[in-house]
């Protein structure tokens, strides 16, 4: 019956509703196959139980998403290198369609108590960028933080301290993302309110660009705007490094490690930047 509540909250169906209209529950268990099987596609991952007269459905219990909800203890022992090496594997499992019904309510339970994650994760803006998902993560897994064009400011860099010298994260990832309007922008030279400042944090990233281009050096050009993406990426490292003496100190210990990442839209795929 847990299971069956934590996939009807998931599907948005009440379960009460499920089991007051028994003939509701063939569509309902249908569309929970069909969500499944989507995610593991060749494997049988749901059955339907009447042997005892009464409806119920059964899950793996490896596609519910329910542990590693890290305690201080687990997180102290983590080291950098196995923090990317788990974001990685977690990636793969994601551009594998390898999805898991997350029992968020539980996870939400469990967390509720203190938060230890592994990683901190600054992202752009964009909503096609699902940074959890991305890297098959859940509720106290990441620290995310997002604003456009993934740019470095105080607050942005205040907020990395705190999650990897105050909590204990071991990892920070830039991540930028193919199809960026914030980089596009910031090629045009776009201007608009506070727009304008935000851009101009990008610019450099346009003109280290332009040097070493060889092509059109426009928006409309997508190979310039990965070029672009990429140096905006490596960029945002160097100003980690030389604005926040506190990650650049832990990263001189080998406390943390602070890299790159490109996320690629169609494979779902995240590259991670030398």
């Amino acid at each position: 019956m847990k299971t069956l509540n934590s996939i009807s909250l998931i599907l948005g169906f009440p379960l009460r509703s499920v089991a007051r209209r028994r003939s509701n529950f063939s569509l309902f268990a249908l569309i929970v196959m069909i969500v499944l099987s989507s995610c593991r596609e060749g494997n049988t991952t749901i059955e339907k139980i009447t042997g005892d007269g009464s409806d119920s459905v059964e899950i793996a219990r490896e596609d519910i998403l329910t542990s590693d909800i890290l305690s201080k203890d687990q997180q102290s022992r983590l080291k950098p290198a196995d923090v990317l090496a788990r974001m990685k594997q977690g990636n793969v499992d994601f551009t594998k369609d390898n999805l898991t019904v997350r029992n968020t309510t539980s996870r939400v339970r469990k967390a509720s108590v203190g938060q230890y994650p592994k990683a901190v994760v600054l992202s752009c803006l964009d909503s096609r960028v699902p940074v959890e998902d991305i890297f098959h993560s859940g509720i106290g897994n990441l620290f995310v933080v997002r604003v456009a064009g993934n740019i470095i400011n105080e607050d942005v860099l205040g907020s990395m301290e705190y999650a990897c010298k105050v909590s204990g994260a071991k990892l920070v990832l830039v991540l930028g993302h193919e199809y960026c309007g914030a980089i596009k922008s910031a090629i045009d030279g776009y201007q608009l309110g506070n727009i304008t400042a935000l851009l101009k944090k990008i610019k450099p990233a346009v003109v280290s660009s332009k040097a070493s281009f060889t092509g059109k050096t426009e928006s409309s050009n997508p190979a310039f705007v990965e070029a672009v993406c990429d140096e905006n990426v490596k960029l945002s490292i160097q100003g980690i490094r030389s604005r926040s003496s506190v990650l650049k100190e832990m990263e001189s210990k080998e406390e943390i490690m602070i890299v790159g990442g490109v996320y690629d839209m169609n494979s779902g795929k995240v590259e991670i930047l030398n």
